[in-house]
């Protein structure tokens, strides 16, 4: 079942994160994720949730969004976008296939 990272990021740093955003995904294509969004073209609906910037990736399983977050070649980046942002991520499962 397909799962979900979902980030919300307020970038601190342009330029280091500007390297990071280079790198970063290289690192999920090698894990099986694909971007499904991502960037600062966000509208709010309701609340007053204004992230500055908002990415999607989509993984086959858990366990690959698990593999990628935890990997070497993650880890080597991670810290980029943890020093020239603040950021939260969230898992979220996905809904089971559905038969035709």
């Amino acid at each position: 079942m397909a799962v979900y990272i979902i980030a919300s990021i307020d970038i601190t740093d342009p330029d280091d994160y500007q390297e990071y955003a280079r790198q970063a995904g290289a690192t999920v294509a090698q894990y099986g994720g694909r971007y499904l969004a991502r960037g600062n073209q966000i509208e709010t609906i309701e609340g007053d949730w204004k992230p500055g910037r908002i990415a999607l990736v989509e993984f086959p399983t858990a366990e690959q969004a698990w593999a990628w977050y935890n990997s070497p070649e993650y880890s080597a980046i991670r810290g980029i976008r943890q020093r020239a942002s603040h950021s939260r991520l969230i898992l979220v499962h996905g809904l089971p296939e559905q038969p035709a």
